[in-house]
């Protein structure tokens, strides 16, 4: 297991004159199945990023991908919140490192990829592929991201009950992702923030087999303690890498 340290930055938000304390707590496990770990985190509270790439091609290099997705988002992490523009474009020059390596090496790598941006007036989320982020807030959890996925489709055009999904054959492959093409279209959505929301943004590995709700129920019990949903996650099933950032919004003296 990887561990990040627990980081403290603060956020002063201009409506309300409401202060924020950020907290994040970042995480990794290989799984009981896979010999190699091809998700990889950023984990940069004290510039307000966050982001999970969860990388696909087993010993092609999906590795190699996940580095190349987060080594692109990693020059973001600098003095001031990074704007939309600098994301994507952040996110397309991994798009074009992936593609390049693949061309190299006649792989077939690639990565999904989430992103969580936060500023004093609301959170940013970007993402390709099916690496979710959700928001707690009153013990309720809202996806704020849509899968980039075969089974995604099928739900949506009420082809599959949602509740089958993971278990359908085509479960794993995703319709969109960093280095599956020249370029990659990027979702994008902004939300607002308030004290006391949580952020997780997590793999596939993670949210396997979970509804929203018992999803809620996990990080009401553990709250920031991403070590404890990462055990839990690992003994529910464990037969993909499991990677998780619990990102947390505290008014001071309540830390």
């Amino acid at each position: 297991m990887r561990l990040a340290k627990i980081m403290v930055g603060a956020m002063a938000s201009k409506r309300g004159r409401l202060d924020l304390h950020i907290t994040s707590d970042a995480r990794t496990h290989v799984g009981r199945v896979r010999q190699v770990n091809e998700d990889r985190l950023l984990d940069r509270p004290e510039h307000n990023i966050w982001a999970i790439a969860d990388g696909m091609g087993g010993h092609a290099g999906g590795d190699i991908a996940a580095d190349l997705a987060i080594a692109a988002l990693s020059g973001l992490a600098v003095e001031g919140r990074p704007m939309r523009r600098d994301v994507m474009e952040a996110l397309q020059d991994g798009n074009r490192a992936i593609v390049s390596h693949n061309a190299r090496t006649s792989g077939h790598s690639g990565a999904t990829i989430v992103v969580l941006a936060l500023d004093d007036r609301g959170a940013d989320i970007y993402w390709a592929g099916d690496s979710r982020a959700y928001r707690i807030r009153g013990g309720v959890a809202e996806q704020l991201t849509r899968d980039h996925s075969v089974v995604q489709d099928l739900v949506d055009a009420g082809l599959l009950a949602a509740v089958d999904a993971d278990r359908h054959p085509r479960s794993h492959i995703v319709t969109r992702a960093l280095g599956a093409g020249t370029d990659v279209e990027i979702d994008h959505r902004r939300t607002d923030i308030e004290a006391g929301d949580i952020f997780l943004l997590c793999s596939d590995g993670f949210s396997r087999g979970m509804a929203d709700d018992a999803l809620a129920a996990e990080v009401s019990t553990h709250g920031a303690d991403a070590s404890a949903l990462l055990r839990r996650a690992v003994e529910r099933d464990g037969s993909d890498n499991v990677s998780l950032i619990v990102v947390r919004t505290i008014t001071p003296g309540n830390d």
